[in-house]
């Protein structure tokens, strides 16, 4: 069951919900064919709720999404990229074993 607050970006709403957010946001840029992707989408739903009001989750299909993926250079996935005040703060290539945690560590430091 996925979090009520994770919020799923497109071509045409990223910049609204990502780079024009008043909150830190960390983007989740996957496919539904990629297994990794599919592993750590329990820990982002977890980290959406812990966050809530602090920070957001957003996930962007590549595949639907194409011109993102190129936009953000994305090689592979998942790749997930912490935005704060439309910048890019920090980038996690590919799922880490302690994925909650470093993600946590990563929201953490934008959210300071």
């Amino acid at each position: 069951m996925s979090s009520a607050n994770v919020f799923h970006a497109t071509d045409k709403d990223f910049d609204d919900l990502v780079l024009k957010s008043d909150q830190p946001v960390l983007v989740d840029f996957w496919a539904p064919w990629c297994g990794p992707c599919k592993m750590i989408a329990p820990s982002l739903d977890q980290l959406a709720d812990t966050y809530e009001g602090k920070a957001k989750v957003v996930k962007v299909d590549i595949e639907a999404n194409p011109q993102l993926g190129m936009r953000f250079n994305v090689r592979s996935i998942p790749m997930l990229v912490m935005f704060k005040g439309g910048q890019i703060a920090a980038t996690q290539m590919g799922a880490p074993p302690n994925v909650k945690s470093v993600l946590s560590q990563m929201i953490d430091r934008a959210v300071a």
